[in-house]
């Protein structure tokens, strides 16, 4: 059995009838505005929350792994553009030495 707005109101004012405006509200209130089936439990939460968990170490992985590559790459730039220099200045060394 689904229930319907129309429903709901029909319950609503058969609850405000039986035990007054007030309490009758509340009580309705109180009730989920969809079906049962449609309400999360604690269950559902942490099973959503074990997958978000695995999914944002999954991306953190893929980041920490990406930032690694591009330090990497940096790095060995760096590397060789140094020994470039040096080697450089030691041929220019040397000629100038030999120069003199």
């Amino acid at each position: 059995m689904t229930v319907d707005e129309r429903s709901r109101l029909q319950l609503a004012e058969a609850l405000k009838q039986m035990l007054g405006d007030e309490e009758g509200i509340t009580l309705m209130e109180l009730l989920p505005p969809v079906g049962w089936a449609d309400v999360a439990t604690k269950h559902d939460l942490l099973m959503l929350e074990g997958r978000v968990e695995a999914h944002m170490d999954a991306r953190f992985q893929i980041s920490e792994s990406r930032m690694e590559a591009r330090f990497e790459r940096g790095f060995r730039q760096s590397i060789v553009t140094t020994a470039s220099l040096m080697v450089s200045g030691f041929i220019a060394t040397i000629v100038a030495v030999i120069a003199r």
